[in-house]
């Protein structure tokens, strides 16, 4: 009964010393740098992870029951890889991942005290470095742990010129193993993608060919290609083959190692050179055409809207693709968007077809659901949105009063503008009147609507004075002549 409680107790110490060690800072984690977060050695990470490696600078926590007595003490990885297990055992723990060591140092001291309770445990994960040399931004040190993947390592410090397929890894024991990096993230090999070990040197080197692929293909982008791999490799394995609505008649190769010509050599291929599998040179750029792109366009202008947020300021264009024999009720409703300007005369449109006028409702079919068109669309059709003919009226003291197109979204300010400012000669202080077309006065920094009347003031001092000092000099002028008379008459 005593021996159950001390291991009960001991089970209890080793769970809570654990605990502890996972949830507090420890002295080896104390100088990571914050560009190190990504990395930061993680025990619980490490406990269930079956490939966590023992590593040097590791530190584990063994306890036990030897007869009564508990018995608990730290084991230090140190960079022999020997380590001692009590008085028991000095095992050599190089190569070998956490699962295996644990197994072996439970079962020695289960078999010299049985039922001890024995457990190993991982409190402290080792920090430690790799140097990173060749196609990098700078040759330097990275800090990593033992679940650091080499693509990790790499990430954001490589040089545009870096090869992704040709990665060699040094070990401290000199070995050297060479890892494309392609395969792991592409196939998910993670063999080519495998964890570092300390002192590790990793050369990345330049890549050789770097080629492009658009268009038509399922997976478009720029890859490295290997030796003896082309064009063929190019579309039915990096870019994962074709679309199906690809053209192969129409590929167009853009070859820029000629630096005479400035926007690269066209050469144009066919389904014949991926069949024969093409040399590619570096920086090569494939286009591969759509079927798609053949399909006839006609044209939707004038008072439309390029998207269902934008506003109206000037008259725009759209391309429209389309199948033979497309009924314009459709297409209409289709792109029913375009249409929702309120400056958009929409039951005025008219379709331009080879020099013919075709007039042509659209709200008949915009708000009439059981309308149906005899319009197809033909071919380089243009039709065309005009503007509702609506105005403002600039009156009083403008140098140029009249009537101006509405334009929405507008204030006062822009249609005086329009009439060429104010007459400053007539006009003191900008003063004007807003009468909408209700009649109603409205305030000078609002919204201007369609047909409101805005007229500048007569209110200068100046002016007036100007207009009438002719009158006033003439009448002064009468009195003081008949003043003068009366005066010599009296003599």
């Amino acid at each position: 009964m005593k021996k159950l409680a001390v291991l009960l107790l001991l089970s209890f110490c080793s769970v809570f010393v654990f605990a502890q060690t996972i949830n507090k800072k420890t002295d080896v984690n104390a100088g990571i740098d914050e560009t190190f977060v990504s990395i930061v050695p993680n025990a619980q990470l490490a406990l269930s992870n079956p490939d966590y490696m023992i590593t040097a600078g590791d530190i584990y926590s063994l306890t036990y029951a030897a007869g009564n007595t508990p018995v608990s003490f730290h084991i230090v990885v140190d960079s022999g890889y020997k380590i001692k297990v009590s008085n028991l055992a000095i095992l050599d723990v190089a190569g070998k991942s956490y699962v295996t060591v644990k197994k072996q140092v439970e079962e020695i001291v289960q078999k010299n005290y049985p039922l001890s309770g024995a457990q190993f445990i991982l409190t402290t994960p080792a920090a430690f470095t790799v140097t990173v040399t060749g196609e990098v931004k700078e040759t330097k040190e990275q800090k990593a742990w033992a679940l650091t993947r080499l693509s990790e390592v790499l990430n954001g410090i490589t040089t545009g010129y870096a090869s992704n397929r040709i990665v060699t890894v040094t070990g401290l024991n000199g070995k050297v193993k060479t890892y494309d990096l392609f395969k792991a993230l592409r196939n998910g090999d993670m063999s080519q993608n495998p964890y570092v070990r300390p002192g590790d040197v990793i050369t990345v080197n330049r890549y050789e060919r770097r080629v492009t692929v658009k268009g038509a293909v399922e997976r478009p982008g720029t890859y490295e290609l290997l030796k003896n791999e082309n064009l063929k490799d190019l579309v039915n394995f990096y870019g994962n083959g074709l679309a199906p609505m690809a053209d192969t008649s129409r590929i167009e190769l853009t070859r820029y190692t000629n630096r005479d010509a400035e926007y690269g050599e066209k050469l144009y291929l066919d389904q014949k050179s991926i069949d024969e599998n093409l040399a590619l040179q570096n920086l090569d750029e494939i286009f591969v055409s759509s079927y798609s792109q053949l399909k006839p366009v006609m044209f939707i202008e004038g008072a439309v809207l390029a998207n269902e947020e934008g506003s109206l300021e000037a008259s725009n264009r759209k391309i429209i693709t389309f199948e033979e024999n497309t009924n314009y009720a459709y297409l209409i409703r289709k792109y029913s968007t375009c249409f929702k300007s309120a400056a958009a005369d929409i039951e005025n449109a008219y379709i331009v077809r080879r020099q013919q006028i075709i007039p042509f409702n659209i709200a008949n079919i915009l708000y009439d659901a059981s309308y149906s068109s005899e319009e197809t669309v033909q071919p380089y059709d243009k039709l065309v949105v005009p503007f509702k003919q609506l105005f403002v009226t600039v009156a009083g003291a403008v140098r140029n009063p009249g009537r101006f197109p509405y334009i929405p979204d507008r204030t006062a300010d822009y249609y005086i503008g329009l009439a060429g400012g104010f007459d400053r000669t007539k006009n003191a202080g900008e003063a004007i009147t807003v009468v909408n077309v209700n009649g109603k006065k409205i305030k000078k920094d609002a919204v201007i609507e369609p047909e409101t009347i805005i007229t500048a003031r007569t209110n200068a001092f100046t002016y007036y004075f100007n207009q009438y000092a002719g009158i006033v000099t003439t009448i002064v002028s009468v009195i003081s002549t008949t003043l003068t008379i009366q005066a010599y008459l009296k003599k």
